[in-house]
């Protein structure tokens, strides 16, 4: 049987916490699980990581993820509805309406925060919104005397589901950014109230033709029958459906021709017969694999060279590899040769860092599309701010604050096209500091390695253990900066201790500065989540984001956010650049991010991600026994290491030759080490996964 090696975050032990907040109720008396929740948010709202307008999850869904009853849960948003704090929307869930001022003294420019304690909610950095006095910021309080959830002698059962509980008039409170929120005076849709027309039920995404229509409610199951697509009444693709109108086979994705088409339902399993293939009938390319029409080794991406069949047929590679596997993994990787790899046609891609693209919020996107076009002024057709468009700067700081435990204004939000612009507009900066050096962890991105030498920046190795990084070694390159991924250590999937996240954060404290990627935080499985270590040391730690592997990398959108002494700089490096990211994305994903759309998103594709994660390792077992796999817990991809006397780099190679692409890990490795391979399995449904993983152990067998 092939090892699962986790260490402290073994794939066997059951994760109790949420990214929201970074809730964790491990240590918390049995007891007090309520009186705990409703603490920790209400500190939340006072610190700024929860403001007015801000949703709270579904009880159901924040429940299952701390693995408390539902009960709990419901108790402590009831708390905070009594205190006026929070009220339920119905299908717009429990919002913040009021959040408490505390007193804290203004912060000092240029002074370097505290020491935090290491919780899971962080701390401040000194960056995000002071407060003052002993009162309460109110926001459209329910005023109705029937509002049970908006004070006391209200029903807060737990019967509503998703909200605070309890009944709610219908013209109370509305949210702040005109999204989802009330429909009572002042709102936009004032005086519809009540469940006739215009009433709850008639709610729909603003700027949308036809008027309003109903929204789902977040905490339900996304199964098809829930959601509301296009094809349904009301929606653009009205009456198209083979069903009868808005029928479940009216669902398709837009920019595909003949009208809707069924989709596959999230939940069901995804084998290679659960999904269309370009050579299945119907397809381009039905007829033509060597296993019958639509036969698994017809799959392939489009775009890859040869054409959309390329490659087709027999489970072999199809097409020419340009220089060949040999040549490909032959020598000291060069600049293009993730490149040729990406273009290499293969029937299994196991490419590290893909995510699902399969699942990308089409729907969603175009509804946050119209909502922003229609509300889009001429004058902001035009060059935007080199910084970013305010809306996302102002979504991504509360997306920080709610997720990574990260609290900053919008002015630190800087807009970029990923983590490569974000590194290339470091160069720089960092050169004209006196950095002519950034260390890196070994094993560590080959890609982020290849962006700093191409900014004329040495790359001095630092050795990865189960803790993380070693900073004694850190402390012995002498360089004063390091490149890091301290959530998902990529690719060996480590999650760095809270003692060396402690000695990094005195090493920093001492000079150093922090480049943090926190590249796949959000996909965990199995273990509890940790906050960035930007929410311990705001001052000596660049954090750097994007939502490549969160939605799609074709977006190019990122965010890069930098201690204050940099941030001049580092405008301007964006202004000359491209003068900034395209206005149009950005205000979409903002629309995307403030309607909660992302964060279902994101719940969506964890399942998927988990089922094909449990194939590999599955499929790994039976095929390469012995093998040892790391980085289960969360990420996008395993690295398995192997004891063969066979390099990585030529199973590889034999791998491709027959039509599986994956990485050795010794390219990613600056010192010598074990053999292994990294293999992303996010883009891959689970029975090409075990048909991939299978050709990889005869490859193997006959190399060995």
């Amino acid at each position: 049987m092939s090892r699962v090696d986790e260490g402290r975050d073994t794939a066997e032990t059951a994760a109790r916490g949420s990214d929201f907040l970074q809730l964790a109720v491990a240590d918390v008396p049995a007891g007090g699980k309520a009186e705990w929740l409703a603490g920790r948010l209400r500190q939340a709202m006072a610190d700024g990581r929860l403001t007015v307008g801000s949703r709270l999850p579904p009880t159901r869904l924040l429940a299952a993820e701390l693995r408390v009853s539902r009960g709990v849960v419901t108790e402590a948003y009831r708390r905070l509805a009594e205190d006026g704090q929070v009220t339920g929307r119905r299908r717009g869930g429990t919002v913040v309406v009021a959040t408490p001022f505390t007193a804290s003294p203004p912060s000092v420019p240029g002074a370097a925060p505290a020491q935090a304690a290491m919780s899971g909610a962080g701390r401040a950095d000194g960056e995000g919104p002071q407060h003052a006095g002993a009162t309460c910021r109110a926001a459209g309080l329910d005023a109705d005397d029937d509002a049970g959830a908006g004070g006391p002698g209200g029903e807060c059962g737990p019967g509503a589901d998703g909200g605070a509980g309890g009944r709610r008039a219908d013209g109370g409170g509305g949210d702040e950014r005109g999204g989802q929120g009330g429909s009572g005076a002042g709102g936009p849709c004032a005086g519809q109230s009540g469940n006739g027309l215009g009433g709850p039920d008639a709610r729909r995404h603003h700027g949308e033709t036809g008027g309003p229509r109903p929204r789902r409610d977040d905490s339900e199951p996304e199964g098809p029958d829930t959601r509301r697509h296009d094809g349904e009444p009301g929606g653009p693709y009205a009456g198209q459906s083979g069903n009868g109108p808005g029928g479940p086979d009216a669902r398709r994705h837009h920019g595909e021709t003949g009208g809707p088409r069924p989709r596959r339902d999230d939940s069901e399993p995804e084998g290679p017969d659960a999904r269309r293939h370009d050579g299945e009938p119907g397809g381009p390319c039905a007829g033509q694999s060597g296993n019958g029409p639509g036969g698994p080794d017809a799959r392939r991406h489009h775009g890859e060279p040869g054409g959309p069949c390329a490659g087709r047929g027999g489970g072999e590679s199809g097409g020419s590899l340009g220089p060949g596997p040999a040549g490909m993994f032959g020598g000291v990787p060069a600049a293009e040769v993730l490149d040729a790899l990406r273009d290499a046609p293969a029937a299994v891609d196991f490419t590290p860092g893909r995510p699902d693209l399969t699942t990308f919020p089409r729907a969603a996107w175009l509804r946050a599309e119209r909502a922003v076009l229609a509300e889009l002024s001429a004058e902001q057709l035009g060059y935007g701010d080199p910084r970013g468009a305010l809306p996302l700067r102002r979504a991504v700081a509360e997306w920080l604050a709610r997720m990574r435990g990260v609290r900053v204004e919008p002015d630190a939000v800087l807009v970029v096209a990923g983590t490569a612009q974000a590194l290339t507009l470091l160069h720089p900066v960092l050169r004209a500091d006196g950095v002519d050096a950034v260390a890196v962890e070994d094993p560590g991105s080959l890609g982020a390695r290849q962006h700093l030498a191409h900014g004329g920046l040495a790359t001095p190795p630092v050795p990865v253990d189960e803790q993380g990084v070693r900073v004694d070694a850190l402390r012995a390159t002498g360089a004063r900066a390091v490149l890091l991924t301290p959530a998902h250590q990529f690719p060996t999937g480590v999650v760095t201790s809270g003692e060396r996240r402690r000695e990094l954060l005195e090493w920093a404290g001492g000079g150093g500065l922090i480049l943090e990627d926190d590249y796949d935080a959000e996909h965990r499985y199995d273990r509890p989540p940790v906050p960035a270590l930007r929410a311990l040391l705001a001052d000596r730690v660049c954090y750097l984001g994007s939502v490549s592997k969160l939605l799609a990398p074709a977006l190019r959108i990122g965010w890069l956010v930098a201690p204050a002494r940099y941030r001049g700089a580092l405008v301007d490096a964006k202004r000359f650049n491209d003068l900034g990211n395209a206005v149009l994305p950005q205000l979409v994903l903002a629309r995307l991010m403030e309607s909660g759309d992302l964060d279902r998103h994101l719940r969506t594709v964890r399942g998927r991600h988990r089922r094909r994660r449990d194939a590999m390792i599955a499929a790994l077992a039976e095929h390469l026994p012995g093998a040892r796999v790391h980085g289960a817990a969360a990420g996008l991809h395993l690295t398995v290491t192997y004891a063969a006397d066979v390099p990585d780099t030529v199973f590889a190679a034999a791998a491709l030759a027959r039509g599986v692409k994956c990485q050795p890990l010794s390219w990613h490795r600056q010192s010598p080490g074990r053999p292994g391979l990294v293999l992303g399995y996010a883009a891959t449904p689970p029975g090409v996964v075990a048909e991939g993983v299978a050709l990889l152990g005869r490859a193997l067998r006959e190399l060995g």
